[in-house]
């Protein structure tokens, strides 16, 4: 009982050093949308990852402004995705902001993540009686890198997805242009079929005129 509890503990210690939040924004044409994560002190890991799934050319400009409200971290114009890690150097509220007022009508879909992730150990780590302190940190280690895997797991998984769904919207544009091109070309030879009956038509009449 003392092994799993010991694994539980680890975990709860793990998902404590780092929160995340994944979303998926649907931006209107023009639209500025600001997105907020709060670092409660100096030194913090912030993490900031997005990616255009859909709409328009498949960009967006962003910027990253910490809590003074002035000082600009991070910016980007018609950037299509991006994947950035920075140290917070001042506690509170850091805005992340898409723009979309590149776009006349088309509207974005942008799937991003922002986290806060704290890399300092804890001086003391939850440990159950019995158990050594080199097996403790052999279980942290493990399950830290267990995170970090899963993590980048996660990072190209998303990474793929953005691919699939911009071939995706590649292939449907080709799709749409040659259907349409199949539309004109068949009016265009209805067409050019009804003129050369017009003037087959014209001739002959002229013949019989000619002869009467």
């Amino acid at each position: 009982m003392r092994l799993p509890l010991l694994l539980i503990s680890l975990l709860g210690y793990v998902c404590y050093l780092s929160s995340a939040t994944a979303l998926t924004y649907k931006l209107h044409a023009h639209e500025y949308a600001c997105f907020f994560a709060h670092a409660q002190e100096k030194g913090l890991k912030l993490a900031f990852y997005f990616a255009v799934q859909s709409g328009g050319s498949f960009d967006i400009d962003f910027s990253v402004v910490g809590p003074d409200q002035q000082t600009i971290i991070l910016e980007g114009t018609k950037e299509r995705q991006g994947d950035y890690v920075f140290t917070a150097k001042q506690p509170g509220e850091y805005r992340f902001c898409f723009n979309n007022d590149m776009s006349t009508f088309a509207e974005k879909m942008v799937d991003f993540e922002i986290s806060v992730e704290n890399e300092s150990k804890a001086a003391s780590l939850p440990s159950k009686q019995g158990t050594s302190p080199e097996q403790t940190s052999a279980l942290e280690e493990s399950i830290l890198k267990v995170s970090r895997d899963l993590s980048t797991i996660n990072r190209n998984q998303k990474y793929f997805r953005t691919r699939e769904n911009r071939n995706m919207s590649t292939v449907k544009s080709t799709e749409n242009r040659i259907f349409n091109f199949s539309v004109m070309e068949s009016l265009l030879m209805i067409s050019m079929a009804g003129l050369q009956v017009f003037i087959v038509r014209f001739f002959f009449q002229g013949a019989r005129k000619g002869y009467v």
